[in-house]
């Protein structure tokens, strides 16, 4: 498979395939193909049917072949961001916020990733329920604004407002904190708790989250008077 991204705010990964390749991604991820372009939509297994609806994703997933030689799909993004391509290999997973999964290619494995510590399964927001990615393959993510990587080394920490966390290694973990001081929680505008992040391993961060943008649209709607 040969690919290429193309866009700036809203950006489309564009996948040239040869006879017989196949891609998968979300229902509903593609947004233009080549009329050789085979399509099956499966469930896969039932845990990872499960997994990828608690994750946020669509429980099924659609299979692109391309028949009879080579064959193009491309797929866009649904917010304004980046569309970031990873390399998976069998000895480094890595673990992905939900909704971030666009498409990959066969080899590529999709399941739930749950937190293991009990302050971030109660307070991890967007943290808590995750994708973990495995297996050998390109696989495709779509980001919420610009993206920032950070190589902590062993023992290294980061403490990142919640929902800024797009990826990890499966090799950091992650925990919670609650911020301190009265005054800090009333008066500063943050949330009670940042995720705490702590190497080796490379994070990836995203400027804009969905959530935050979603709720600088919101505020800025005109209420009605009567």
């Amino acid at each position: 498979m040969r690919y290429k991204i193309q866009g700036d705010t809203m950006p489309v990964v564009i996948c040239t395939l040869d006879a017989g390749e196949s891609v998968v991604c979300e229902a509903g991820a593609m947004s233009w193909m080549s009329p050789n372009m085979e399509m099956a939509t499966k469930a896969g297994s039932a845990g990872g049917f499960f997994g990828r609806m608690l994750s946020g994703e669509s429980g099924f997933q659609n299979h692109y072949t391309a028949k009879g030689g080579s064959g193009l799909i491309a797929f866009t993004s649904r917010f304004p961001g980046n569309i970031l391509a990873i390399d998976v290999t069998p000895d480094k997973p890595i673990i992905i916020q939900k909704r971030a999964f666009l498409a990959c290619t066969a080899g590529v494995n999709t399941e739930v990733f749950f937190q293991k510590k009990i302050g971030t399964a109660l307070f991890g927001g967007e943290g808590f329920i995750m994708q973990k990615l495995s297996g050998s393959g390109t696989v495709f993510l779509e980001l919420d604004g610009s993206i920032v990587n950070y190589s902590l080394r062993e023992g290294e920490q980061m403490l990142i407002s919640t929902g800024h966390l797009a990826m990890m290694e499966a090799s950091v973990s992650m925990d919670i904190q609650q911020i301190k001081g009265v005054k800090n929680v009333l008066f500063g505008g943050e949330s009670l708790f940042n995720t705490v992040v702590s190497g080796p391993g490379t994070v990836t961060l995203q400027t804009m989250p969905m959530s935050n943008l979603v709720a600088e649209v919101v505020s800025r709607i005109p209420t009605k008077t009567s």
